[in-house]
C-alpha cells in the first residue's frame, strides 16, 4: 500500500512540473483564459462518466436516508402509549393489528415477537425474546444498505479519479513521446484531465463519508433505543405494570385514558 501511494505521489508530482513547463512556454504567446466548470467537466475524460453516475447515486442516497433514518419515523414514539395500554390489558392481537397498519422498524420487531405469544396459553417470553432479535438482525440489514452504500461511493470514487490521474499521465508521455514539448496546450490539456478525475473524486468522497459516518451512528443510536422500548413492552406484558422508564408523561396518558374508559 505505501508502495502504491509512493508510486501515485511521483505520478502527481510528474505531472505537475509538466504542466508549469508547459505554461510557462506558452505563457509569452497566450493569455490566460477562464476555465468553466463544464470545460473542466469535459477536460476530465471518460472518468468523469462513473463519478457523474456515482454524485448522483450519492445524492439519491442522501436525501432517502435522511428522510427515512428519522427517530420518528422509525421508532413512532406517538404509537408508544397505545402499545403500552395494549401490553398493560394482555391485548396481544389488537397490538399485533397496530402493528401490521403501521409498519416500520419498531413496529415490524415488535410484531415478530408478538407472533410468538398466545392467549391460551402462557407466554414463551424467551422464545419471544428470539423472534425479536431475529426480526431485528433482518431489519437493521435492511435499513443498513443504503448506508453502506455511501461508504461504498466513498471508497470508489477516489479510486476512480486515480484511476483518470494515470489515464491522463499516461497520454501526456505518449505527446511527449511523439511530439516532444513542441505543443505545450496538448500536453496541458493531457495533465488537466489526470488533476481534474483526482479532485472530482475527493469532492464525490469526502461528503459520501461524512454523511456515512453520521447515518452510521444516529442509526445505531436509534436501534438501542428500539431495544430499550421493546423490552419495557414486553415487561409490561409479563408484570401488568406500567414501565418507569419511559417518563412520567407517557404514563400519566395511559392512566388518563384507562380512567376515561373507567368512568364511560
Amino acid at each position: 500500500m505505501k508502495i502504491l501511494i509512493k508510486q501515485i505521489s511521483f505520478i502527481i508530482i510528474i505531472g505537475l512540473t509538466f504542466s508549469t513547463v508547459a505554461f510557462a512556454q506558452a505563457e509569452a504567446g497566450a493569455t490566460v483564459q477562464k476555465t468553466t466548470l463544464w470545460q473542466m467537466i469535459l477536460q476530465g475524460g471518460w472518468a468523469m462518466i462513473p463519478l457523474g453516475a456515482m454524485s448522483v447515486w450519492m445524492v439519491f442516497l442522501i436525501i432517502q436516508n435522511a428522510l427515512s433514518l428519522r427517530e420518528k419515523v422509525l421508532l413512532r414514539p406517538d404509537l408508544l402509549p397505545d402499545f403500552i395500554k395494549l401490553m398493560k390489558d394482555k391485548q396481544i392481537k389488537e397490538a399485533h393489528k397496530l402493528c401490521k397498519n403501521n409498519e416500520t422498524f419498531f413496529t415490524n420487531v415488535f410484531q415478530a415477537g408478538l407472533e410468538r405469544c398466545s392467549t391460551n396459553r402462557e407466554i414463551n417470553f424467551s422464545k419471544v425474546q428470539e423472534a425479536i432479535q431475529e426480526a431485528s438482525t433482518e431489519e437493521v440489514t435492511t435499513y443498513m444498505k443504503p448506508i453502506d452504500y455511501l461508504s461504498v461511493i466513498g471508497a470508489t470514487s477516489p479510486m476512480i479519479g486515480l484511476l483518470g490521474t494515470v489515464s491522463g499521465m499516461i497520454k501526456a508521455f505518449q505527446t511527449i513521446g511523439t511530439q516532444g514539448m513542441g505543443k505545450p496546450e496538448v500536453l496541458a490539456g493531457n495533465i488537466g484531465e489526470a488533476l481534474v478525475t483526482t479532485a472530482t473524486g475527493l469532492i464525490i468522497a469526502i461528503p459520501a463519508m461524512l454523511f456515512y459516518y453520521g447515518f452510521r451512528n444516529s442509526f445505531i443510536k436509534t436501534a438501542a433505543s428500539l431495544g430499550r422500548n421493546v423490552g419495557g413492552l414486553l415487561d409490561t406484558l409479563e408484570t401488568g405494570e406500567l414501565p418507569l422508564g419511559f417518563g412520567d408523561d407517557i404514563s400519566n396518558k395511559v392512566n388518563v385514558e384507562k380512567s376515561s374508559e373507567d368512568n364511560s
